[in-house]
């Protein structure tokens, strides 16, 4: 059985109310729970903190016993050296994951500190992007 854990960045608390045109009316709660009955063969866990230096802690805890991450990292994607280095110095792959297509957006979406250290990055699928990001390590 894989062991998989979401992590969700700043905001993504917000889903549902945040913007439902481009992230949908669904909470991350509810989409959770339809992604554990989606992989019950699968050890599913999710986390999300608002604060860069909690999602840090976060991937150095999992990092090297997880058999892979899935991370939303949301705007710190785009400022975050820290996160970016975290990923880096992790054995445990990481997909990076949007809801969003980022490159449709403003011109600072399109850089991302992580994607460099990532296994991959799924982009532009809305909460579908968490499904294909799992299948990536199954």
């Amino acid at each position: 059985m894989k062991k998989l854990i979401v992590i969700n960045g700043p905001n993504l608390n917000l889903l549902g109310k945040r913007e439902p045109e481009i992230y949908g009316s669904k909470t991350f709660t509810e989409y959770y729970e339809e992604l554990k009955s989606k992989f019950p063969d699968t050890e599913l866990e999710y986390f999300q903190s608002n604060i860069e230096g909690e999602i840090i802690n976060k991937l150095h805890e999992v990092g090297f016993n997880y058999d892979g991450i899935i991370l939303n990292a949301a705007a710190y994607t785009h400022t975050s050296v820290g996160i970016g280095d975290a990923v880096k110095g992790i054995s445990t792959p990481v997909v990076e994951v949007h809801i969003s297509n980022v490159h449709s957006r403003e011109d600072f979406r399109h850089v991302s500190y992580i994607a460099g250290n990532a296994k991959g990055v799924i982009s532009g699928f809305g909460l579908n992007s968490y499904v294909l990001a799992i299948q990536s390590f199954l």
